[in-house]
């Protein structure tokens, strides 16, 4: 099994900043991917922000204020969320593709809840 434990949430007031955290354990291989996605109330889930051992990919209405990181030493990722605005309000997932029994999953955390408002 893996699991993906998500932590960092909660209430901020706009311009201000959080940061999100996930970390993974289980049994697998390596991790290829991990990434955070959000899903605001009757939204679909959206990309935020994913990396891959050699690059990052940011949806666009958040380039310049959000930064994702990871260490790999503790399976771990990070996304520094910075000038946060009202409309980044929404539950957060992290996201990891790793490879499992010499096959690639995909596995989902809980979510935690991130609002912005005054």
């Amino acid at each position: 099994q893996v699991q993906l434990v998500e932590s960092g949430g909660g209430l901020v007031q706009p311009g201000g900043s959080l940061r999100l955290s996930c970390t993974a354990s289980g049994s697998f291989i390596s991790i290829n991917a991990m990434g955070w996605y959000r899903q605001a109330p009757g939204k679909q889930r959206e990309l935020v922000a994913r990396i891959t051992r050699g690059s990052t990919n940011y949806a666009d209405s958040v380039k310049g204020r959000f930064t994702i990181s990871r260490d790999s030493t503790k399976d771990t990722v990070y996304l520094q969320m910075n000038s946060l605005k009202p409309e980044d309000t929404a539950v957060y997932y992290c996201n990891a593709d790793v490879l499992r029994l010499g096959v690639p999953i995909s596995r989902w955390g809980q979510g935690t809840q991130v609002t912005v408002s005054s």
